[in-house]
């Protein structure tokens, strides 16, 4: 029901609303406001060559319609697709590239993409460059006669680069090439890659969808009849799904989706703008930041900037003590959950790429990552101020 109608005139949803509406009324025989979960594996047939539209959970369950139904419409896209996990998503979505076929993928890239790109696709013949989107003319020079897609992350993890969605979409356009765009970190309530010009977008929503460090999932939604038809067989064939139970815990995460945003990227913004006064830290990186490389591009593509900050403090030595002395704020390897997180990209997230690879991009052994959650923002500056303090004392002594 992504529509209504006062006085003959039908008014569209505004997001909040079609996420909270997610299920409700569509179980007609109860009127369950909360929409049943649907474990049943086999669906019986009213008659020879006759459906419910349910045959067998792989190819659909109703509860897994309802959030695939829900997440395509927060995303504006014509489908949607629950998968088991973020990776199983972005797996599904590369069945639909074939042996010799290359991608040019963001540099700065979450390493659990890059392990799946490098030491699994690379074995079937995809090939794989890393660029600089941030940088047009360098996205125009790898595009080679064998390229069939771009692989955008907007803000990079974990070093919050901003891509310019318009200019790589206008790009792929002409060159009859796939974007594809992971929209994890931002989440349809900041940013809409399709309605940007992008033909697929990804997400984790084991993170900010889900919202409660609960549940694994992944997310695909489609843009184009064609498209979806394709993703469509893939997800069945390789069977990447998601559960009913995990189903219905996404859609219950996603209905405060709205309020959790605005909570987080408040409390972003705060500790983004105090980390930067602390003398342990040598550079922050958050979009909302007035100074920060692409922040125009983000105000212009996006309605917010997420709960997301990246840190270097001054010397790798302070980097485990630092995390020792973390009391509020978890020492843990994700993000997107009420709970503030803290990852160490190096030894975490970002462990399977190369030593020389992840320095060259900038993921270096001072790097940490925050996941600001919507704890009261004073007590998570308070904690990570103490942290950082006891991160000066070194060899016993005050750095």
């Amino acid at each position: 029901m992504p529509s209504y109608t006062i006085g003959g005139r039908e008014i569209d949803m505004k997001l909040e609303t079609k996420l909270i509406q997610a299920g409700v009324g569509r179980d007609e025989k109860t009127g369950a406001v909360s929409f049943p979960v649907y474990y049943a594996t086999a669906y019986r047939h009213p008659a020879l060559g006759q459906s419910t539209g349910y045959d067998y959970t792989r190819t659909a369950n109703p509860t897994r319609t309802i959030l695939e139904e829900t997440i395509a419409e927060a995303e504006t896209g014509d489908a949607g697709f629950a998968c088991a996990s973020g990776m199983a998503a972005v797996h599904t979505v590369m069945g639909l590239f074939s042996q010799g076929d290359h991608l040019i993928v963001s540099l700065d890239l979450y390493g659990g993409t890059y392990r799946l790109f490098e030491q699994v696709l690379s074995r079937y013949g995809l090939t794989f460059s890393y660029v600089d989107l941030r940088n047009i003319g360098a996205l125009q020079d790898a595009i080679r006669p064998d390229t069939k897609a771009i692989f955008v992350e907007t803000p990079t993890n974990p070093l919050m680069q901003i891509t310019d969605i318009r200019a790589v979409t206008q790009l792929a356009k002409q060159h009859g090439l796939l974007t594809i765009v992971d929209n994890t970190f931002l989440t349809p309530y900041c940013q809409r890659p399709l309605e940007l010009g992008a033909d697929i977008v990804l997400h984790s929503a084991t993170k900010y969808l889900a919202g409660h460090n609960d549940v694994l999932a992944g997310l695909i939604v489609t843009k184009g009849e064609e498209l979806s038809e394709k993703i469509r067989f893939l997800h069945n064939s390789i069977g990447a799904v998601l559960g009913p139970q995990d189903c219905w815990l996404l859609i219950r995460g996603m209905k405060t989706l709205a309020l959790r945003m605005e909570r987080h990227q408040s409390n972003a913004l705060i500790v983004a703008e105090k980390l930067r006064e602390h003398p342990a830290v040598a550079e922050v990186f958050y979009p909302g930041l007035a100074e920060h490389p692409g922040h125009e591009i983000q105000v212009n593509q996006a309605t917010g900037h997420s709960g997301m900050v990246s840190f270097r403090v001054r010397d790798v030595e302070q980097v485990g003590l630092f995390l020792q002395n973390l009391q509020i704020v978890s020492f843990a390897e994700s993000l997107g959950g009420v709970e503030s997180l803290c990852t160490y990209p190096a030894t975490q997230t970002h462990a399977d790429i190369p030593q020389e690879v992840r320095e060259h991009v900038g993921v270096c052994d001072r790097l940490l990552r925050l996941s600001v959650g919507i704890e009261h923002p004073d007590d998570v500056v308070a904690d990570l101020f103490q942290a950082l303090n006891a991160s000066l004392v070194v060899g016993g002594s005050v750095r």
